[in-house]
């Protein structure tokens, strides 16, 4: 029975009545873009997580404004999990539009929150509904007419808060931390909050098995976005120059680093020590951002797929004039504009050989908030090291999602400027130097910053053909040498870009490949099949070039599956190119369709080719 009543609003009882399910279920709000629930929706996130309950959000929004349908899941995960599930137990239903699907999406033996006068037009035997007095409360509230319809997300915060069993105190604490301690919007949503909590308490009987009870599995944790710790880990490397221009999801890089840089990056008197501008398109950005690094600044910038595309040309540049810089692209679904708030991991080709003719890039992927902080500042000391374009691979996902993790650490390791020849060490020399003299055997050669006092410090920057002196040549000799050069500095950066991670399991036959943000839901698929008696050993790639270790994990495992969140298998193709022996024994384990990867579809597509293998 469906309840419309708006006097007597019990709960439809269908649930089975199972053993109390606690802190193992998703919650899935789906609203419209624009409502203003993202700070309900991370009031409920950070209020969970501060009862020591292992949780995640994933915010799945359309690209448009306002009006669209938009959903936030919640996963409370005991065991730790992470990632995105295929279904969720409890749905908070405020979308019209959405609605019938939304309810018929819900895992059996799930629940529904929806507003007391919303004509459900699904009714499903297997789903406890729970009706909300969304307009009653909000007129109660006293919100002004235009934060009514803000304040109404608060209803179902305090309709879960009671379902769930979430701490009010913990509630409130999160609603501080939204609105910074301003106390007028904290009393103001708070009251809504604790007007539905009572509601609920008086008006529905709880016959569901979700609730939410007190761990200690998330202290000494924060929850953070990719991006916020990106910015934040620029600012510690010593990030001095940013050009930008806006695209999702790489905007709020920069949008961190003007709120960061101004407290953290001045001088004693107060003089600002950096620069960011907002260029007028993504070749305005690449162009200053290479200039900059030229000129001895340490200089990045944040973008995502079609930006990306727009940089090739002077992505080439950096890589044949050996001149340091930064890009952090921020995938996004493509190909064209493809799906703009969607993640996917298909710049992965792209992004390595940017640019045309013979070039490479070195590319850093994190997976996890704590990679993002630590890559932020290694990325400009590789580019400064190697005298190169670097490119950190992130994704939709990491970056604009909030991620549980322990405080980053300080550096400790200096800035690694490379290798700059000053005025001293230029005397030194007799004004024997060559700028691109390969001194050292790893194809790196000595530079000079402009405005090195020093007659010899000056040189020509060149994207054409030129030889040692950095003189303009056409000679075949020069060119050949300069592209081996090259060719052996990208070798030695193997050696020094962050190695894989690997999980190696004794005599497992299984070896998974993956990379980025589809960690969590790799952890979890192993355990999966570690039940389903597949052990499985796990080699997570943190950068481009690959290097030794890959290729001893390949040649360990019999069967290799590499996962990725983009259609053509884009890392496989680059693995088969490095262990060429074993190419035709590399699977793909493939899926791109905007959404983050699930442990359940990557465990059945394993699961289902390893039973192949076990037929004779």
């Amino acid at each position: 029975m469906i309840v419309t009543d708006a006097k007597q609003p019990p709960a439809t009882n269908v649930a089975d009545r199972r053993a109390p399910c606690v802190n193992d279920f998703s919650i899935t709000i789906a609203t419209v873009n624009g409502a203003g629930s993202q700070t309900a929706n991370n009031t409920l996130l950070r209020a969970i997580h501060k009862t020591g309950v292992p949780v995640s959000g994933k915010n799945i929004f359309p690209s448009n404004i306002q009006g669209l349908p938009t959903w936030f899941t919640i996963r409370v995960s005991k065991a730790g999990y992470l990632a995105r599930r295929e279904q969720s137990e409890v749905l908070v239903a405020l979308n019209r539009a959405s609605l019938q699907e939304d309810i018929r999406s819900l895992a059996p033996g799930g629940i529904c929150l929806y507003p007391l006068d919303e004509q459900l037009p699904l009714k499903r035997d297997d789903v406890t509904f729970y009706p909300m007095p969304v307009n009653e409360l909000v007129k109660q509230s006293g919100a002004d007419i235009k934060l009514r319809p803000y304040v109404a997300n608060m209803v179902y915060v305090g309709t879960l808060a009671w379902l769930l069993n979430i701490d009010l105190q913990e509630i409130e604490a999160a609603l501080s931390h939204q609105f910074n301690g301003k106390q007028n919007a904290v009393a103001l949503n708070y009251a809504t909050v604790k007007a539905a909590y009572d509601w609920a308490a008086t008006n529905l009987v709880k016959s569901d098995p979700f609730c939410i009870e007190r761990m200690d599995r998330t202290e000494g944790t924060f929850l953070i976005d990719g991006n916020s710790a990106a910015a934040l880990g620029a600012v510690f490397g010593g990030v001095q120059f940013a050009a930008w221009y806006p695209i999702t999801p790489s905007t709020s890089i920069v949008d961190h680093l003007s709120d960061y840089l101004p407290r953290l990056r001045r001088d004693p008197d107060g003089k600002t020590t950096y620069s960011i501008i907002q260029a007028e398109d993504e070749l305005a950005v690449i162009g200053m951002v290479v200039g900059a690094g030229w000129a001895g600044a340490r200089s990045m910038t944040a973008t995502s797929g079609p930006g990306l595309s727009l940089m090739a040309e002077f992505a080439g540049y950096a890589y044949f004039a050996e001149i340091p810089a930064v890009i952090w692209d921020v995938q996004r679904m493509g190909p064209s504009t493809g799906l703009p708030t969607r993640t996917a991991q298909d710049d992965i080709l792209a992004a390595y050989t940017l640019g045309h003719g013979d070039g490479r890039h070195i590319c850093l992927i994190p997976g996890t908030v704590s990679e993002c902080f630590e890559f932020g500042g290694m990325a400009l000391d590789l580019a400064e090291r190697l005298q190169t374009l670097v490119i950190v691979l992130s994704d939709l996902d990491l970056g604009l999602n909030l991620w549980p993790t322990k405080p980053f650490s300080y550096p400790d390791q200096p800035l690694d400027r490379g290798k700059v020849l000053s005025a001293d060490e230029l005397t030194r020399l007799q004004g024997d130097w060559k700028r691109y003299a390969d001194l050292d055997g790893d194809g790196i050669c000595y530079r000079t910053l402009p405005g090195t006092n020093h007659p010899a410090a000056a040189y020509f920057t060149r994207g054409t053909g030129h030889n040692e002196a950095a003189g303009y040549s056409e000679r075949p000799e020069d060119w050949a040498a300069n592209l081996s050069r090259l060719a052996r500095k990208h070798d030695y950066a193997r050696t020094i870009v962050p190695a894989p991670v690997i999980d190696p399991v004794n005599a497992a036959e299984v070896g998974l490949i993956s990379y980025g943000s589809n960690d969590p839901a790799i952890r979890e698929a192993r355990d999966l099949l570690r039940a389903a008696g597949v052990a499985s050993s796990y080699l997570r790639l943190r950068a481009l070039p690959l290097e030794s270790s890959l290729t001893e994990f390949v040649s360990s495992h019999k069967r290799l599956y590499v996962v990725e969140n983009n259609l053509d298998g884009q890392m496989r193709a680059l693995i088969q190119l490095h262990a060429p022996a074993d190419a035709d024994r590399l699977v793909s384990i493939t899926r791109c369709d905007g959404l983050p990867l699930t442990a359940d579809w990557i465990a059945a597509s394993i699961a289902a080719l390893e039973a192949k293998e076990e037929k004779p």
